[in-house]
């Protein structure tokens, strides 16, 4: 891929809508639908289930453990980096081969839940649970280096938008679609047509083309510096070349960014930790804050649920038209000012009380925001990484990103009990405050707009 991308500002309003029209823009919309596909069938779907039928809430919990898979990922991130599958990498290239294997897995471990009763066979349950939870995390891996890596950096914006699109979309199948099916005739058929449903995934990545992506002069430098230093010690055989593949696949990256950044990159890394760590942290309690003000079960499904998700996906749309249009750092600055400015709208419905236009009006101003921020964040991230170690980078900063907001979002119970409900919200947006200063450090030391992506060409 060639990273020549216009300067912001140099794209008119009709360029930057064109970019909905790109072959590859589109295909990521089905590719987001593959990778949220199984998060709840291990997840929300898989523990209703569960209950459904009986099962110990312990047992529940436990199992609950399988959806960590998307936060460890980064550990065996640089395996689908750089081991190339047997036939499947020489047919379809490194990052089609990887999609295709997950998609793989994750078919046939929900055909297993499927088949399976866990009543009788819950240890097996797991097992299959497991196997789609590490198949969804390494499909996450392998569809993140694809985005990055086949197309340009003004164009990144957009592909994280239709990605978070199809996304919801299957968050919706998986969620609404699954229990429905499940209510009219049973769990297995619901299982079995998820599983059928992973066609699409797998379909899509059939279709698409592999993206080319080269190595930069300094990447090309650091890597001869491991052969050299190879070249001087005592190993050889497979000791050298199990040496080299650890080095690259695994000190290479880290390396590579610290490299990059110097000590910027501990700026970079608490960053990318606090960015959303506001809207994580409050997300937790939404529902139980809606029903404790006293909204209907059906209120909530309407308006935070359905109406939410339109506008989670206006938003997502908005932000990859205005980062082509105004690129990436100033919208990054105005999503980082405005999450917790939306925030405190919650903190207005506590005072206001269970009025509809009220739930509306926060709905629409925290879901349009926060549609925003995820897909200005995700080309952000997307702009740090080296196309030379694009998996493992992507899989460190997408970590980093959610593990201290779903820490803290822990406590997020007590805090509500011991200070109400508005002053809650307050706090929520509070602890966003740091995202905006270090934002606007951004700006001057990782400013993707200013500085040419490494690994291209």
């Amino acid at each position: 891929m060639n990273d020549t991308a216009p300067k912001p500002g140099q794209h008119d309003w009709r360029e930057a809508l064109a970019v909905y029209r790109n072959p590859r823009v589109i295909g990521m919309l089905f590719l987001g639908f593959s990778a949220g596909l199984p998060l709840l069938l291990v997840g929300g779907t898989f523990t209703a289930w569960l209950r459904d039928l009986g099962v110990e809430l312990a047992a529940i919990g436990f199992l609950s453990w399988v959806g960590m898979a998307h936060s460890i990922k980064v550990f065996w991130a640089p395996i689908v980096d750089r081991l190339q599958l047997p036939l499947l990498t020489r047919w379809f290239g490194r990052r089609r081969a990887w999609m295709l294997l997950a998609q793989g897995v994750i078919a046939l471990a929900l055909a297993g839940i499927a088949l399976t009763d866990p009543r009788e066979q819950l240890w097996l349950v797991a097992v299959w649970a497991v196997l789609a939870a590490f198949g969804s995390a390494t499909q996450d891996i392998a569809i993140d280096a694809y985005r990055i890596e086949a197309v340009t950096r003004d164009r990144q914006g957009a592909m994280a938008a239709t990605y978070v699109f199809g996304y919801r979309v299957a968050l919706l199948a998986a969620g609404a679609g699954a229990l429905h099916i499940a209510a009219g005739w049973d769990w297995g058929p619901a299982y079995g047509t998820m599983a059928a449903l992973m066609a699409v995934g797998i379909v899509t990545t059939l279709i698409i083309r592999e993206p080319e992506v080269g190595i930069d002069r300094q990447t090309r430098q650091l890597e001869q510096r491991v052969v050299d230093y190879l070249d001087r010690t005592h190993h050889r055989g497979w000791r050298r070349d199990l040496t080299a593949w650890f080095i690259g696949a695994v000190v290479g990256p880290f390396a590579d960014f610290w490299q990059r950044f110097g000590l910027t990159a501990i700026a970079v890394l608490l960053f990318i930790a606090t960015f959303r760590i506001s809207d994580i942290f409050m997300g937790v309690m939404a529902n139980p804050f809606y029903l404790d003000l006293g909204f209907t079960k059906g209120e909530i499904a309407n308006v935070a649920a359905a109406f939410g998700l339109a506008m989670t996906l206006t938003g997502a749309a908005l932000g990859g038209l205005l980062v082509m249009r105004f690129g990436i750092m100033r919208m990054l600055i105005f999503t980082a000012v405005l999450a917790p400015l939306t925030n405190l709208t919650f903190s207005w419905l506590a005072a206001l009380g269970p009025e509809l236009y009220g739930l509306v009006f926060a709905i629409i101003a925290d879901n349009i925001s926060g549609g925003l921020a995820i897909s200005v964040f995700i080309a952000y991230l997307s702009s740090l990484t080296n196309s030379a170690y694009t998996a493992t980078q992507y899989a460190l900063f997408s970590s980093v990103m959610t593990l201290p907001g779903q820490f803290l979002a822990g406590f997020t119970g007590l805090l509500a009990e011991a200070v109400g409900w508005s002053w809650f919200f307050i706090f929520a947006a509070a602890i966003g405050l740091p995202a905006i200063l270090l934002a606007l450090l951004m700006m001057r030391v990782a400013n993707p707009d200013r500085v040419p992506q490494p690994g291209r060409g």
